[in-house]
């Protein structure tokens, strides 16, 4: 992962450390514990009490950490290849199903054409490596989208906008 987080429309240092295969989880830190561990351990992390994070990757089911959801700071979605979409549907159920209200963050190949949707799916934070992507956020430089299929950050469609609920347009 890199050094800085994009949030809040600027590039920002980033204290979470995702954790290893079969590291240690160390004493004090902010950490990304790996979907499958968390599972595997759940126990062992419920008397930890410092802010903790998880990493889902694609193909893992939130269901099946539902109930843990507010135990996590951050829920970091993992898009290792633009052509894996499943975790926008992991971060809009986490919004929309579920109600999280921490941070939500994309990382792995994130590619300045699926900032907006991700954006529209819940993700509000963004771990970027692509330079050409991190030269054009760091500039403002994020291309629009004039229709919005996924109002997941609550600024899709208005009630009485439209009859047609799938075409949604920005107000």
């Amino acid at each position: 992962m890199t050094d800085d987080i994009f949030r809040a429309g600027r590039f920002e240092p980033d204290d979470w450390r995702p954790l290893a295969d079969g590291e240690a989880v160390p004493a004090e830190g902010k950490v990304l514990i790996p979907f499958a561990r968390y599972v595997a351990e759940r126990d062992g992390f419920a008397g930890d009490n410092r802010p903790l994070g998880i990493l889902i990757a694609p193909g893992e089911k939130i269901e099946d950490i539902a109930e843990d959801l507010d135990r996590f700071a951050v829920i970091a979605v993992s898009f290792p290849a633009y052509t894996d979409g499943r975790n926008y549907s992991t971060a809009r159920l986490a919004r929309e199903r579920y109600g999280y209200k921490g941070e939500i963050r994309a990382v792995g190949n994130v590619l300045l054409d699926q900032v907006q949707l991700m954006w529209r799916c819940g993700i509000d934070a963004l771990q970027v490596t692509n330079e050409p992507t991190r030269r054009r956020l760091a500039e403002g430089r994020v291309p629009g989208m004039p229709v919005f299929y996924q109002p997941a950050d609550g600024a899709g469609e208005k009630p009485g906008s439209t009859t047609r609920s799938w075409l949604r347009r920005p107000g």
